[in-house]
C-alpha cells in the first residue's frame, strides 16, 4: 500500500512538472510573439529615413546625404543632396540636388517600402570639366594645358536599386541609374550617373 501510494505521489509531482514546464514554454512563446510583433509594429509606425552614400564618401572625400519618406508599403520620396569637398578628384559635380519617387515590389509582406524597386529622378547640378588646349611654341612643338569650366545643368532619369532593412531600423541600399541632362552651359554633361551602396537608419 505505501508503494502504491508512493507511486502516486510521484506521478502526481511528474504531471505537476509537466504542466509548469508547459505554461513557462506558453509564456515564452506568448513573449517572444508579442516582442516579434512589436519590432514589425514599429517599423511599420517608422516613416524617415536617412541615408549616406558610402562609396562616394570614402572616395571623395563626396557628401550625399539622402532624405526618404515612406507614404506607404509601396510608395515613397525624397531627395538627394550632394557637396563634393575636393573638385579635383575627377568627380564632375561640385553640388547638386535630386528629388526621387520611388515604386517598391517587396518580397515581404511584414512591412513595406524595402526590396526591390524602380526610381524615377530629377536633378540639378553645378559642376565643372576640364578642356585640353594646344599652343603651338615652335618646330613641332606644343604645349598642352587645360582650361576648367563650370557647368549648371538639369536632369531627368530612372534609377533601380534593392533595400534591406532590419527590425531595429537599419538600412542597406544599393542604387544605379542614369539620366539625359539639359543644360546650355560650354562643356556640360550630356548624360548624368546617380548611384552607390547608401547606408542608413528609419525613425
Amino acid at each position: 500500500m505505501f508503494n502504491i501510494n508512493k507511486f502516486d505521489l510521484d506521478l502526481r509531482k511528474k504531471r505537476k512538472m509537466k504542466k509548469i514546464v508547459l505554461l513557462i514554454a506558453l509564456v515564452s512563446m506568448c513573449c517572444y510573439a508579442q516582442t516579434a510583433t512589436d519590432s514589425t509594429a514599429n517599423i511599420q509606425d517608422k516613416k524617415h529615413e536617412i541615408k549616406i552614400g558610402a562609396v562616394k564618401l570614402l572616395a571623395g572625400p563626396i557628401f550625399e546625404g539622402t532624405y526618404e519618406y515612406i507614404y506607404s508599403r509601396d510608395f515613397t520620396f525624397g531627395s538627394s543632396v550632394l557637396v563634393n569637398f575636393v573638385s579635383d578628384n575627377g568627380y564632375p559635380e561640385d553640388f547638386s540636388v535630386t528629388p526621387f519617387a520611388r515604386f517598391y515590389f517587396q518580397e515581404s509582406k511584414e512591412y513595406g517600402a524595402k526590396g526591390f524597386f524602380v526610381e524615377g529622378f530629377a536633378k540639378y547640378a553645378l559642376g565643372h570639366t576640364y578642356e585640353t588646349h594646344y599652343t603651338y611654341t615652335g618646330i613641332d612643338t606644343y604645349d598642352l594645358y587645360d582650361e576648367k569650366k563650370t557647368y549648371n545643368i538639369g536632369a531627368v532619369g530612372l534609377a533601380l536599386g534593392k533595400k534591406w532593412v532590419n527590425n531595429s531600423g537599419f538600412v542597406f541600399e544599393i542604387l544605379a541609374g542614369g539620366g539625359r541632362a539639359f543644360g546650355n552651359s560650354e562643356g556640360s554633361p550630356e548624360a548624368v550617373f546617380r548611384g552607390d551602396l547608401n547606408i542608413g537608419y528609419r525613425f
